[in-house]
């Protein structure tokens, strides 16, 4: 869908932040135009239906701050994601708020990985009156950050499964070959796929082992047992 500009003509103030919205709903579209041009200091610029259209109006309408749905057209997967990870590196002075439904910390910290800086990340449901949300645009034109406070309690959350997961222990290189035992290599395809002796590889497996509490199971239930661990913790 193409950008739609929405800037009529007029004269904006010089200090107005440069908006440019994206959602594949056109009502809600329309509503966060409304309740923003009606907040002061912010001129919605451009309003998009989908990821390729809002980095057209990125270039086009030169907007200050992006507010964006997570999924949109054409996947409908976590588009307002791609589209903070593009403008890090193609437009980093273009702050991001990206808007979801889900309280979900997987997407706070897709988000928030490369630096948290002119970022935000807040839920629909807390932004219908527009001041939360307007707030959060003037903080990302600064240059600082803005997280919902449920996403924040799904991050620690999240981080403290991850520091109590049995996978903790182990090193990158002993995650990744955990990973070919679970999908039923042999330790000689291990080492064939990773180019390591397969000495290296069965070493590698028997810390794996004791360090998930394994190390005096017999060996085809070992490896069953861990398998099953990892998949468990990858869920």
């Amino acid at each position: 869908m193409e950008a739609v500009a929405r800037a009529d003509g007029g004269t904006a103030h010089a200090s107005a932040i440069r908006v440019a919205i994206a959602d594949d709903s056109f009502l809600v579209r329309e509503a966060l135009a409304h309740v923003l041009e009606r907040s002061g200091g912010i001129e919605v610029v451009a309003a998009c239906g989908d990821r390729d259209g809002l980095l057209r109006a990125v270039e086009e309408a030169r907007p200050d701050v992006v507010v964006t749905d997570i999924r949109m057209p054409p996947s409908q997967s976590d588009e307002g994601l791609q589209v903070a990870a593009a403008l890090r590196r193609s437009h980093p002075g273009v702050g991001v708020v990206v808007l979801s439904q889900f309280a979900d910390p997987r997407y706070g910290i897709a988000l928030l990985e490369e630096g948290s800086d002119g970022r935000a990340y807040l839920l629909k449901e807390r932004v219908q009156s527009g001041g939360q949300l307007a707030a959060a645009i003037e903080t990302v034109a600064r240059g600082g950050s803005v997280v919902d406070a449920r996403v924040v309690d799904g991050l620690i959350a999240e981080r403290r499964r991850i520091e109590r997961s049995p996978l903790a222990e182990l090193t990158p290189r002993e995650v990744e070959i955990l990973s070919h035992v679970a999908r039923g290599r042999s330790n000689q395809a291990i080492a064939d796929e990773l180019v390591l002796t397969k000495r290296a590889v069965e070493k590698h497996i028997n810390a794996i082992f004791l360090k998930l509490g394994l190390a005096q199971a017999p060996d085809v239930s070992r490896r069953v047992k861990a398998a099953l661990i990892y998949l468990s913790e990858r869920r």
